[in-house]
């Protein structure tokens, strides 16, 4: 069990919130409690946080990064044939 001393206002805006969700105070602060600790202990890598931005607009092109000069060459000749 666990007490916790609450600044006026934080408590009063707690009560306000019970009231409004018909909740108790206790189930406010749990889920509260439980969001913040789930937040506090991922332990997503950078990537997995942004893996689903990765290659989002991307060429569609997979070999880009390896062709990149075959590519280029393309551009230049396509560009001069016009």
């Amino acid at each position: 069990m666990v007490s916790v001393r609450l600044p006026g206002e934080l408590e009063q805006r707690l009560e306000q919130r019970s009231l409004q969700d018909n909740m108790t105070k206790s189930d406010i602060i749990k889920e509260a409690l439980q969001e913040y600790l789930d937040k506090r202990e991922r332990t997503d890598s950078p990537y997995l946080l942004g893996e689903d931005l990765f290659g989002k607009y991307g060429s569609g092109i997979g070999s880009l990064s390896f062709d990149y000069k075959k590519h280029v060459r393309e551009k230049i000749h396509a560009k001069k044939s016009n």
